[in-house]
């Protein structure tokens, strides 16, 4: 199941997605929003599922695709460094924060839940706050199901679904604060997530899913999940070690090569530019960076 929130009417409504046919299905106000639907467990799951069956239809191109979750119990929980060719391209060029070796274990840090945006966006950009706008496009996982210290075996039991994400990163930003991520991860309204959530059952083969990133239609990134080098289950195992995971917990698993600041010349994103991220079963974002006044 593809479930979305849209706009239709000025109403943010819930709808499940027939990709192949460009329709959604209105799901009725019972059914809560896709947040309730995540955290509501196979009972509300099923009884969206039910619900689709003579619920009004109406073509993809009637309405306005919203962020798919926007309820968040925290930060957005991200992955760095998850595919070998990234890690490598940017060696050197982390302007002294590079580690002595490839990690042993996945690397975490956190971006706050005001960078969220729509999969047709605007994605905000201000010269003024920094001068080095990356592009990094991602699988996202959501979280059904809590748990704590989960075994990497059941781990794949806790997954929701998955998203199509970009986490736009302010490289200088990043670097600028003691080797810490957060403030270069978190400016508001950069992050584009969606066009929808793909339930778990719907994807069959979580080695063989093609990350890509565009920039004014050049292909920049291009890679398979297969590429990554700790799985999406290593990733939930290692990050609940200790810490409670929660049904609606956001999971960024990682970039593949060819960001802009490790290209050589460097490319940065500016106002204007388009920006579409797809992945494949998952659907396709298309933003566009536009000029918004951050300071």
């Amino acid at each position: 199941m593809k479930l979305a929130s849209f706009s239709h009417g000025g109403i943010r409504r819930t709808g499940a997605v027939n990709e192949a046919e460009q329709t959604v299905a209105l799901l009725p106000v019972s059914a809560g929003t896709v947040d309730d639907i995540v955290r509501g467990g196979p009972e509300a799951l099923d009884a969206a599922r039910a619900a689709v069956s003579g619920a009004e239809v109406l073509s993809l191109s009637e309405v306005r695709l919203e962020a798919p979750l926007s309820r968040f119990n925290r930060d957005i929980l991200c992955t760095g460094w998850n595919y070998w060719d990234h890690f490598e391209e940017s060696k050197g060029k982390r302007e002294g924060q590079d580690p002595a070796s490839r990690p042993q274990h996945p690397t975490f840090f956190t971006k706050g839940p005001d960078t969220v945006i729509g999969p047709a966006d605007d994605i905000s950009y201000d010269p003024e706050l920094s001068a080095k706008w990356d592009y990094e496009a991602e699988i996202a996982l959501v979280i059904g199901r809590d748990g704590r210290s989960i075994p990497e075996e059941k781990a794949l039991e806790h997954v929701f679904g998955y998203l199509v994400a970009n986490d736009v990163s302010q490289r200088d930003l990043q670097r600028a604060h003691g080797g810490q991520w957060l403030k270069g991860k978190s400016i508001d309204a950069t992050m584009p997530i969606g066009p929808w959530l793909t339930t778990a059952d719907e994807v069959d083969d979580l080695t063989g899913l093609q990350v890509q990133c565009e920039v004014n239609g050049v292909l920049l990134q291009n890679a398979s999940s297969g590429q990554m080098a700790f799985s999406f289950a290593r990733i939930i195992a290692e990050l609940s070690h200790g810490m409670t995971l929660r049904a609606g917990d956001v999971v960024l698993t990682g970039t593949p090569s060819g960001i802009g600041n490790a290209r050589e010349p460097q490319i940065f994103l500016g106002a204007g530019d388009v920006v579409v991220t797809r992945v494949g079963g998952l659907g396709e974002l298309r933003n566009t960076v536009a000029a918004t006044r951050l300071t």
